[in-house]
């Protein structure tokens, strides 16, 4: 069964690369009408979004859309498919508030620009016009996602039922962001308070919003069923960002696409970090001082913070938090208001979800 539910999750994505490819072809020619300059910004975007990714966004949403029992249109694949350039603009934005050098094992965006500055002998500072065009490629991914979405030949009903979510989902999005750099401003960590900026910055928007999304677009909404995907969304959204946070320290490069220990050196005051500082002797709280958030962070700085990570039990208690958030998802997903259809999908985006390396 779980052969089935993989291809056809892999249909789903086949054709949602078909609808961003073609949607950035078309954008690339209205960019290119206003100026050969912009040539850079359409390669750059393009590249950002097709040459990798998981789509698990779109794939949720189009499990939310059959679990409402719906059977899928081209409209709807083109309206799942602009979650996408939301990504893309969240992604892009977060690596320059991070200063991440890197993203899926090529430049990120604001560092592309800036070897693009000192490559053609620009004029003016390099990582100012790196800063800039990330910004607005982001804004531009933004708008993007709106623009997709509006274009995708719904029916009124459709858009007007989306709609309310789809900014919803937007607005959790960006409050996400700014709690998450906002709390590394603070002078202590605090598990409850990572545990909502887990939610929102990432859990919220990556599964239960494109759920609910989903199931406007069917057509065949209830309260009932936006609450049971949500009792399913809610605890695998925050299981997935741990596993994010987990690889953020832990991961292989040659998977995450990210140095190690990116995390330690940006200062992400995660759930993992927080646990690790509730179950800290001074002594440990002093050393992580002393590593934590450093930019220069080596390999060996790398490994005695996750010694001390794993010495204060700290990575084995967020894995049982992560199995135990996925059993609570599994266990909302046998409802009987989701329709069997959806349920092999919902379990295989589950492991794909928590169980991932990169």
């Amino acid at each position: 069964m779980s052969t089935e539910a993989k291809a056809a999750l892999q249909e789903i994505r086949d054709a949602v690369e078909i609808e961003l490819s073609k949607f950035l072809r078309e954008q690339t020619a209205f960019l290119q009408s206003i100026s050969s300059d912009l040539a850079p910004v359409s390669t750059a975007l393009s590249s950002f979004l097709l040459d990798s990714g998981k789509r698990l966004r779109p794939l949720f949403a189009y499990s939310g859309y059959l679990s409402a029992g719906a059977k899928i249109s081209a409209p709807v694949i083109k309206a799942i498919a602009s979650l996408e350039l939301l990504q893309a603009c969240a992604l892009i934005h977060d690596d320059l508030m991070d200063a991440s050098d890197t993203r899926r094992g090529k430049p990120s965006i604001h560092r592309h620009f800036e070897s693009i500055h000192v490559q053609d002998e620009l004029e003016g500072f390099a990582p100012t016009y790196g800063l800039a065009a990330a910004v607005l490629l982001g804004d531009l991914a933004l708008v993007w996602s709106s623009q997709m979405l509006n274009e995708a030949g719904l029916a009124s009903r459709q858009l007007h039922d989306v709609s309310p979510i789809h900014d919803e989902m937007r607005v959790e999005l960006m409050a996400g962001q700014f709690l998450d750099i906002h709390e590394q401003t603070q002078k202590t960590s605090d598990v409850q308070r990572s545990i909502k900026i887990a939610r929102y910055k990432s859990g919220k928007y990556t599964i239960e919003r494109p759920l609910h999304i989903g199931v406007a677009l069917s057509d065949r909404q209830s309260p009932e069923l936006l609450a049971v995907l949500s009792a399913y969304g809610l605890p695998l959204g925050e299981a997935f960002q741990y596993r994010d946070d987990l690889l953020g320290v832990f991961g292989d490069p040659k998977d995450t696409g990210k140095p190690a220990g990116d995390d330690l050196r940006e200062g992400k005051r995660t759930v993992l970090i927080a646990l690790t500082d509730l179950e800290s002797s001074d002594s440990m709280r002093q050393e992580m001082k002393r590593y934590f958030a450093d930019p220069d962070l080596d390999s060996d700085g790398v490994s005695i913070v996750q010694e001390i990570i794993i010495s204060t039990g700290a990575k084995e208690k967020l894995e049982t938090m992560i199995n135990q958030l996925t059993e609570q998802a599994l266990q909302a997903c046998e409802s009987e208001l989701i329709n069997e259809k959806a349920h092999l999908l919902l379990l295989e985006l589950a492991k794909i979800a928590t169980k991932r390396s990169a």
